[in-house]
Formats: C-alpha cells, sequence, structure tokens
C-alpha cells in the first residue's frame, strides 16, 4: 500500500498503524530530496506486507504548490491510469487527511483522481475513536462543532463553520464524497460499500484501519503498541503546534524570544543559552509561549527559527532523543537536519509514534492537536 500523507505526523501516525498491523513500513519525507526510485508494481508483489508513507507537508503550501506537490509525488511513485502497466498499485492507494479539515483537501483530492483514473473519492475525517465525527453533515469535535473550538483560530485553516458543504462547497462538483460517521461500525459500512479500484479513500486514522483491515494484502499478525512513558534523558522536546500546551514533566524549559518571534532571524543567542540549559539538566524543553501574530508568513518564520535551533542543537549536543509536537514543525526540523528516511520502531499511543533517524536518534512525533 502507499500512503500519501499532507503533514508528518499525520504520516507518522499511518506509519505506526500500519506497523501494528504487521506491515514492513517505509516513512519518507519527500521533500528533504527528490525520490530517486520508482514504487513499481514488482516491488509492492515481492513484499506482500510492504506499505510505504510519504509525508508531503503539502499542508504548509500554497493551494497551487500543493497541487504541483501532488503531481511530482504521484511521477515519481508510478501512479497511473487503469490502462497503464502499472495500475494495481493505485487499488492500494489511501490518502491521509488532517482529521480537522485542515489542508488544501479538495484541490489535492481532485489532481489524485484525475492522475488514478478514479471515479470518485471519499473524503472521512471523522475518528470517532477520538470524539471527532460527522452527523447531518456537521463536524463535531466531542460534542461541539468544529468552528466553536479552537480550532477556530487556526493561523492557516481557520474553521469558520462546521458544515462540511460550507466548508468544502466545490467537493461533489469534483466526485468528492463527503458521507456522515459516527461510530467505528459506520466506516467499516461505508469501507465496505465503496471499496474498489474506482475510489479513493481519503481521510484520517479510522478510516486507514478499516481499510487496512479489507486489504486481502494486510499482514494477519500483529504488533502491540508499546504504552510505556518514554525517557527523557538526553531529550530535546519541541512543542511547536498552535495547539501545543507544554507539559509539567520536569525538564527545563527554552521558550523563543519575543524579538524572535516578532520577526528576528537570528537565533545565535537562542541557541548559546538553549545549548548551556541542555548541557546542565541534560534534557530541553522548546516552546512557543507568545500568541498576538496570526497568519501563513508568521507560521513559516516560526517553524523556520524552531528548525534553525533544533539543527543547532542537535549538531551540538547530539542527543539520543528528539520528541516533536506539531506537523509543519516536525518537517522543518527533519528537513533542517536531511533526515529524509525514518524506521519505524514502535507505536507509543495512538497517533504518537517512535522512529529511528540515519545517525540513530530516536525521533517521537505527535500530531499537535491530539492530546497527550
Amino acid at each position: 500500500m502507499l500512503v500519501i500523507a499532507d503533514d508528518i505526523t499525520g504520516a507518522a501516525e499511518m506509519a505506526g498503524i500500519a506497523h501494528c498491523h504487521g506491515q514492513q513500513v517505509r516513512l519518507l519525507c519527500s521533500l528533504c530530496r527528490p525520490l530517486c526510485f520508482p514504487l513499481c508494481c514488482d516491488q509492492v508483489a515481492a513484499e506482500e506486507t510492504a506499505t510505504t508513507v510519504i509525508a508531503t507537508d503539502t499542508r504548509s503550501m500554497t493551494e497551487e504548490e500543493a497541487v504541483a506537490e501532488t503531481r511530482r509525488i504521484t511521477a515519481h511513485s508510478s501512479l497511473a491510469k487503469p490502462d497503464s502497466p502499472l495500475s494495481p498499485l493505485t487499488s492500494h492507494l489511501f490518502k491521509k487527511t488532517d482529521s480537522a479539515l485542515r489542508g488544501h483537501v479538495v484541490a489535492e483530492l481532485k489532481t489524485l483522481i484525475e492522475i488514478t483514473g478514479k471515479r470518485r473519492a471519499v473524503y472521512l475525517p471523522a475518528n470517532p475513536s477520538k470524539g471527532r465525527i460527522i452527523k447531518d453533515g456537521i463536524y463535531y469535535i466531542n460534542g461541539t462543532p468544529i468552528d466553536q473550538t479552537d480550532f477556530s483560530f487556526d493561523p492557516e485553516f481557520p474553521a469558520r463553520t462546521a458544515v462540511l458543504r460550507e466548508r468544502f462547497p466545490d467537493a461533489e462538483a469534483n466526485s468528492i464524497l463527503m458521507p456522515d460517521a459516527e461510530t467505528i461500525e459506520d466506516i467499516q459500512k461505508i469501507v465496505a460499500t465503496y471499496e474498489g479500484e474506482d475510489t479513493l479513500f481519503a481521510g484520517a486514522a479510522d478510516l486507514f484501519e478499516a481499510v487496512l483491515a479489507r486489504n486481502p494484502r494486510a499482514a494477519k499478525t500483529s504488533r502491540v503498541p508499546s504504552p510505556s512513558r518514554p525517557s527523557f534523558a538526553s531529550t530535546i522536546f519541541l512543542c511547536g503546534s498552535t495547539q501545543s500546551k507544554p507539559l509539567e514533566i520536569g525538564i527545563p524549559v527554552s521558550p523563543m524570544p519575543l524579538n524572535i518571534y516578532d520577526g528576528n532571524n537570528d537565533t545565535k543567542e537562542w541557541l548559546k543559552d538553549a545549548c548551556t540549559a541542555y548541557e546542565r539538566e541534560g534534557s530541553l524543553m522548546i516552546t512557543i509561549p507568545h500568541r498576538h501574530r496570526t497568519g501563513k508568513e508568521v507560521a513559516v518564520h516560526l517553524r523556520e527559527m524552531t528548525a534553525t535551533l533544533i539543527q543547532g542543537l542537535v549538531a551540538q549536543r547530539q542527543p539520543q532523543q528528539l520528541i516533536i509536537e506539531g506537523g509543519a514543525s516536525a518537517f522543518s526540523a527533519l528537513q533542517h537536519l536531511g533526515w529524509d528516511e525514518l524506521e519505524v520502531v514502535s507505536q507509543l499511543a495512538p497517533g504518537v509514534i517512535k522512529t529511528k533517524a540515519p545517525n540513530g536518534t530516536f525521533v517521537i512525533m505527535k500530531p499537535g492537536s491530539y492530546s497527550w
């Protein structure tokens, strides 16, 4: 199976699910360098339990950039229309999207439908296991319409409405179905109803679980998640999401200086102070305590500054473990570090995945919108 995710923590979540289903998983951060391999059918057939998950970070791009990146990824992945000799791969394609409705959903799905020759896409961002459901076309989080939650303040994709048809008014015209789903059983019925080579499934973790369970190539063995609390010795912890709420876990905190938050690009003094704190305590938490600026340019600046800091800290202190909360922050940090493929080690909790970087550093990632 090939999974295309619009951010790295979503990709890691899918990789963790596939790993728990007994799959051999590759987790790729595609923008770190051009993909240099074809995901051809011979390769898929040779390893029946293989799942490749590609993080594109298109959620952090403009719509035009997201469409271009979707085309680039599919060109490097041998996706093709049904009349192509490579067509068997397209029936095992899954598009991971955000469970809080963020991202360029319709534009990317429209592009994938066009490239693969699918008849339709079933878009199901509901995650009933986490209290996120769709009822009568309205998206709820733990019983509250999404536009009445903190997601209404998202700097790039604010939830102005909880009605899916209003949020995505051009979905139906582009053959994108958005069915209701209040329970796991609802999602399983939807997959059973629409599965086939003419349907592209797109959505969140509960949908991916249901698709994997019906995939004839899925392994029958499974791995039990490792729910143990990770050690925080020799650890750098980045709270980079706008949804982040720093944890009180005894780790010294290095907050982003106000002048950097307000636009300064010089991180030398921040890095110096952070290195000193890490050296003294053996671990460090990076936070962004300020909230008075919004907008895409601000978000990009904050990601660039935290990623630059992480790059310097890893180079100078070589921690055994890097924990990152927030998909865009994680992707930017991995880009700066040059880590473009991660080995999946275990799933610590739903959405919290432990991986290993090429240099041996353990990287744990969690979506910013999920609770610890």
